[in-house]
């Protein structure tokens, strides 16, 4: 198989000599071609410091991370920026979507900052907006859909762009029970049928349950990992919960 993400031995700190915290301790694992891997953790556990320094926002203070063949520690400047726009997909908590352009406006708008013609634009922007199913909202602006709406747009945005690798920072975070389960529903088509590598931090274990492999971080080091193999979703579901337990979360953590 194919590896797209390869993370070894990466260690981030923060402050100083008289007040050094490490947020991730000596991490290493793989994600092949067109897996959906889930990372949970309790609050301040390092997954989200282990989210940002995979999507570049952040910088590991050892080790190394590599994309699609790629030592991302090493890309500074443009050759960074090129790099994101062209082999990352982004999925935020809080959509990211701009209010003064419509939802095929923002889909578009990557392809745009590419240079593509306009009929491969229209193209691609109704293609995904049909498999994703928001077809009929690619004209109204972000004020006038929903919350589930909003967020398959941005799951277009991300996936448009046919990146090597999507990252989701709690993409169910901001959205009621419905709206979740149709965003995962979504990602689902995106990782069966478009082949689609995602890689999603979330607290949620239902969320997580729509992963086919977790890795579980405590104190800044992978405490499990939980492989769905042939279970069924709610066989996964109840192991995560379990799991989540002996990492010693609240029951409102995981349900």
């Amino acid at each position: 198989m194919e590896k797209i993400l390869e993370v070894r031995n990466i260690e981030k700190y923060y402050g100083n000599k008289s007040n050094l915290t490490k947020a991730i301790d000596n991490i290493s694992f793989d994600i092949e071609k067109g897996e959906f891997v889930g990372i949970m953790g309790a609050s301040g556990s390092g997954k989200t410091t282990l989210l940002n320094c995979i999507s570049t926002i952040d910088r590991v203070t050892a080790g190394k991370i590599i994309i699609n063949g790629n030592d991302i520690t090493k890309l500074r400047g443009n050759n960074l920026n090129k790099f994101r726009r062209e082999e990352l997909g982004f999925i935020f908590q809080d959509f990211n979507l701009l209010d003064t352009l419509t939802a095929y406006e923002n889909i578009a708008l990557a392809l745009t900052i590419q240079k593509l013609n306009h009929k491969d634009i229209d193209a691609k922007v109704k293609d995904i907006a049909k498999k994703l199913g928001i077809t009929d909202i690619l004209n109204k602006y972000p004020y006038q859909v929903s919350g589930g709406q909003k967020q398959r747009v941005a799951s277009a945005r991300a996936i448009i762009t046919n990146p090597k690798l999507i990252l989701a920072d709690e993409p169910t975070g901001a959205l009621d029970s419905k709206s979740a389960r149709q965003l995962l529903e979504s990602f689902e088509t995106l990782n069966k049928n478009l082949k689609a590598t995602i890689l999603m931090v979330t607290h949620d274990s239902f969320t997580a349950s729509y992963a086919n492999r977790i890795l579980f971080i405590k104190d800044g080091k992978i405490f499990n990992e939980l492989v769905k193999g042939e279970d069924t979703r709610k066989q996964f579901f109840e192991k995560i919960i379990e799991i989540q337990t002996l990492l010693g979360g609240e029951l409102g953590d995981v349900i």
